[in-house]
């Protein structure tokens, strides 16, 4: 096979949300961007991504809020349901006063619109160069300070700086650590049907979460209000078993039969041709090597139920971003900057996460005080937000 090797400053791995958001603050920074993606073309598996103020503040800091605002939904309230009984638990206000404590709403939208806006922003840079085909293969530091990059198709970079966005499965994060992806257990279902298709009474203005034991079930709109997302998440007994054919539809029939009809009914919305099963890791002590740096789920992997996944990498491509506008192509003060400031704030969120969980499944007495805690708390009270989505003292 033949080789070549091209010159690059600052060296994005993986095109999706994270990837790009990084390309697109390091240039608004100034700094000249290559980014290397695996897949043929830039897409985003899944469909209703959450997005909270913290990373709408992002992608607003990056320009992209008028276009955020053509195609997203800003539901006035998160609905907290008991999936089994149907009973109303609490509301989370987004509305005006949520919006002025945060400095942005909240939105959702389909994860490929948010991918495209980023995309279209990213081609409009002059300074940033997007490749696909290009499946890294090693990535390692020379002595001289560069890092080479190769990859199968026999193309080398050697770059000033690499941000590995790669992803769950990471290669780049294997310089950092041999860990392995701890799966939960859970399978996750998805469904997103035209609003006018579904025939039954929705909740179309906002984000509906049926929660029950070792199953839960969110639904919101999408795409202007025109789509309706919904996911169902459920605990498999068969991986409890150790079996590895585990999560299929008789799995999750099995589970939310006990939910009461408006649940099964949202069920029955989500594709049962494929299904996910959910994994994070445990969190990392440090997220840099030398001139390399892990970004996104590569970095801090996390499980759903704050909603942070993509946020999460939005703000890690803003401290990024923030770095370069500060020390140039000084690398090793940003990448430095950037691990102190994210690597905390990261972490907090992949054990919260996983605690928001087996808060949303427990059954039993747990279940019983966990809903007495919540119908008795005021819809506006933001005790559990603040420290997620107040803007940081940076």
């Amino acid at each position: 096979m033949a080789t070549h090797t091209q010159r690059a400053g600052l060296l994005v791995i993986g095109g999706g949300i994270g990837g790009m958001a990084t390309a697109l603050a390091a240039a608004r920074a100034g700094r000249p961007v290559r980014l290397l993606e695996r897949a043929p073309a830039f897409t985003e598996i899944g469909a209703g991504l959450q997005v909270g103020p913290n990373a709408v503040r992002v992608l607003t800091n990056l320009g992209l809020y008028e276009r955020i605002e053509e195609i997203a939904v800003f539901p006035e309230r998160g609905i907290f349901m008991d999936a089994v009984t149907g009973t109303y638990l609490t509301s989370l206000d987004l509305g005006p006063a949520f919006r002025k404590r945060y400095q942005a709403p909240y939105a959702v939208m389909h994860r490929s619109d948010l991918l495209d806006i980023l995309l279209d922003a990213c081609r409009a840079s002059d300074l940033i160069a997007l490749e696909n085909g290009r499946t890294v293969t090693d990535v390692h530091e020379l002595s001289s300070g560069v890092v080479r990059v190769e990859c199968a198709d026999g193309c080398i970079y050697e770059a000033d700086a690499v941000i590995g966005a790669d992803g769950l499965n990471s290669r780049v994060r294997k310089l950092l650590s041999d860990d392995d992806p701890v799966c939960s257990g859970y399978a996750a279902y998805r469904g997103t049907m035209p609003v006018d298709d579904i025939g039954a009474s929705i909740d179309g203005d906002n984000v509906v979460l049926w929660i029950g034991p070792g199953m839960h079930m969110i639904q919101y709109p999408i795409r202007r209000g025109e789509l309706y997302n919904t996911v169902a998440v459920f605990r498999s007994d068969a991986f409890q078993r150790g079996e590895e054919d585990w999560g299929g539809p008789a799995e999750l029939d099995a589970r939310f039969a006990t939910a009461c009809g408006e649940v099964r009914r949202g069920v029955a919305l989500v594709d049962r041709g494929r299904h996910a099963k959910t994994y994070d890791r445990e969190p990392l002590d440090r997220w840099t090597i030398g001139r390399v740096a892990l970004l996104g789920d590569a970095a801090h992997p996390m499980l759903q139920y704050l909603g942070q996944g993509a946020c999460q990498a939005l703000e890690d491509a803003e401290a990024l971003g923030r770095g370069f506008a500060e020390h140039g192509d000084d690398y090793a003060k940003v990448l430095a900057a950037y691990e102190q400031e994210r690597v905390p704030r990261a972490a907090q969120c992949q054990t919260t996460a996983r605690s928001w969980g087996e808060i949303w499944h427990i059954d039993g007495i747990g279940r019983t005080l966990r809903n007495h805690i919540l119908t008795s708390r005021a819809d506006d009270d933001y005790t559990h937000t603040d420290w997620l989505y107040l803007p940081a003292a940076v």
